[in-house]
């Protein structure tokens, strides 16, 4: 008898906070599809492309003037004296450095590259960012996912993906 009083009264509670629950409504985005279909952002992509491999042969021209200084070295090897090879070896070092240094100018954390990234390519993203949450913030939505990103998501509705919203939102119908 007990048992049936707390199993009924379990039940009537889980009835109760069933009920105070609101379904949660979500979307999706293809952050790539989005990207692809504006035009500033392919601009952008093809000047960092451009930039970036005019920085790469600045880095391999460098490093490419540190294997001759090198390989001149081991061939006058023979003929150099103890101070001589010492100065070469250490000119070899400093080229070789040099050419590091500017490799870590253009490509490293804080480098040209990912300052000019930051300039061309985040203002585009916010732009996304603010459509897409004034989208979510008009129609309710609790949760956004990019697709694109989101490797773990192995089907979706496309009744729920909002991209096309997203870049008419931003002026880029499609």
């Amino acid at each position: 008898m007990k048992k049936t009083i707390v199993f009924c009264f379990l039940l009537a509670i889980g009835a109760v906070g069933a009920v105070n629950i609101q379904a949660q409504k979500f979307a999706l985005i293809d952050m790539e599809y989005i990207l692809k279909n504006i035009p500033a952002y392919e601009m952008a992509n093809d000047q960092l492309n451009s930039i970036s491999k005019k920085w790469q042969s600045e880095v391999e021209a460098l490093q490419q003037e540190a294997q001759n200084m090198y390989k001149a070295y081991q061939a006058d090897l023979v003929f150099l004296s103890p101070e001589m090879k010492t100065k070469r070896e250490a000119e070899i070092v400093a080229k070789e450095q040099e050419a590091q240094e500017l490799k870590r100018k253009y490509f490293g954390t804080d480098g040209e590259l990912f300052k000019k990234r930051e300039s061309l390519i985040k203002p585009i993203q916010d732009e996304i960012y603010n459509a897409v949450k004034e989208i979510a913030t008009a129609k309710g939505y609790a949760v956004v996912v990019d697709r694109a990103s989101a490797m773990s998501i192995i089907y979706a509705s496309p009744q729920i993906d909002i991209s096309n919203e997203v870049l008419t939102k931003l002026k880029y119908s499609k």
